[in-house]
């Protein structure tokens, strides 16, 4: 494992305008260029959080997919977000990563947010993702899984030695109302799994006139805040430590006295 730094790319969406975001969100990354090994985008970046699922939808074959491939390729690092996507009748929230050599995977949103009526409109995933980059292993997620400690639960291969991953990413459209548990879960996932994790929310007022405070964050295996941003628009990059990570494992190996289980899904 290698230093990883990761951008977290804290914006307000433009609401339902697929092509201003491509430009918003595109400008904050060029900025980036040479300076990171993974940008972060929020939750649905090219729409906002939109009810509006089969207008706003995508596909894989879309102009906003082709873009993030060739922006990623542009700046030389991956890039991370999740769009509303399209598969015949089927609508997804769908995480992409990214890679500068076009080479992608995805991950759709396991938890389906049923107070804002989520489940009604998106299909769910069935599986995690976990994907490599510079030696890390990361799962990425989206906005409410980071709600269900089970799904998220830091396994400990015996017969691998190694961890299911080393970071957690959260992408999110989590409103102001709630801003007290996005960073009590956020910090309770760090410190349970042994990891770092990453979160990553927008800013700004959606059309359905929900706020957004931001609190985007960084932290370290002890829930310990590396970077904290308040509510204003930014790109802020921060360098994880992977020896400091190890030793806190070796010293501190909680793995060892948890539960065993099967998830099924």
């Amino acid at each position: 494992m290698q230093a990883l730094r990761i951008s977290l790319v804290q914006g307000a969406t433009r609401w339902h305008d697929a092509a201003a975001n491509r430009d918003y969100y595109g400008a904050f990354a060029r900025a980036l260029k040479g300076q990171s090994d993974l940008i972060v985008f929020p939750e649905t970046f090219t729409s906002g959080f939109t009810n509006e699922t089969l207008h706003q939808a995508e596909t894989m074959q879309g102009e906003s997919f082709a873009w993030l491939k060739s922006l990623a390729q542009e700046v030389g690092c991956v890039i991370t977000g999740s769009m509303v996507m399209r598969e015949g009748e089927r609508c997804v929230n769908r995480l992409v990563w990214m890679r500068p050599d076009g080479s992608f995977e995805i991950y759709d949103k396991r938890h389906l947010f049923r107070m804002a009526r989520e489940h009604e409109r998106y299909a769910g995933g069935d599986a995690r993702l976990i994907v490599e980059l510079n030696g890390w292993r990361i799962l990425p997620q989206v906005c409410y899984d980071l709600r269900f400690p089970v799904w998220l639960r830091n396994r400990y291969d015996k017969a691998a030695r190694r961890f299911d991953y080393d970071l957690a990413i959260f992408v999110a459209n989590w409103p102001s109302p709630r801003r007290e548990p996005w960073r009590t879960l956020l910090r309770a996932r760090a410190i349970e799994n042994l990891a770092y994790v990453v979160g990553v929310n927008r800013v700004g007022v959606d059309g359905n006139d929900l706020p957004y405070s931001g609190d985007s964050a960084a932290l370290d295996f002890v829930g310990t805040p590396l970077i904290e941003l308040g509510a204003q628009e930014q790109a802020v990059t921060v360098t994880l430590d992977p020896a400091a990570l190890a030793v806190h494992r070796e010293r501190f190996p909680a793995w060892m006295d948890a539960d065993d289980f099967e998830l099924k899904v």
